[in-house]
């Protein structure tokens, strides 16, 4: 598994337990860090960044995802879905340096592994609207 992959799945992991205890996100990275102690720095890094980056600007995140999401409240999405189109919002307005294909592609690829039959068609439907839109390329 490429590492860039395995960060966005350690991000998704850690995005969930934040959104699923409702503690401390920096609590819930040290717990996941704590856990998973042989994880390659480049890995935890990349990880790190879009944990706190999508942590720090998840109002305008989920504001986006909301405004794009047809019919759906962010509260009452997965919340497997949810934190993974979290993740990649964030990199198509903030993270200049990947191709906004290569978040989406990774995001649906995620959302086939961790997410139900449909999360994967979910998911693509909303990137590619916020793409289409708001990216920032």
């Amino acid at each position: 598994m490429r590492r860039r992959t395995k960060a966005r799945e350690c991000a998704l992991k850690i995005l969930y337990a934040i959104d699923i205890t409702k503690n401390k996100a920096e609590d819930c990275i040290d717990i996941f860090w704590k856990n998973h102690d042989t994880v390659n720095a480049e890995i935890r890094n990349f990880a790190d960044y879009l944990t706190r980056g999508v942590y720090k600007n998840k109002e305008l995140v989920d504001k986006v995802i909301t405004k794009y999401a047809t019919n759906w409240q962010i509260k009452r999405m997965a919340a497997i879905d949810r934190n993974i189109i979290r993740i990649a919002t964030f990199e198509l307005l903030f993270v200049e340096e990947i191709p906004p294909k290569v978040s989406i592609n990774e995001a649906i690829e995620i959302a086939k592994k961790y997410g139900d039959k449909d999360s994967s068609k979910f998911v693509n439907g909303v990137l590619d609207k916020i793409n289409k839109q708001e990216s920032k390329s």
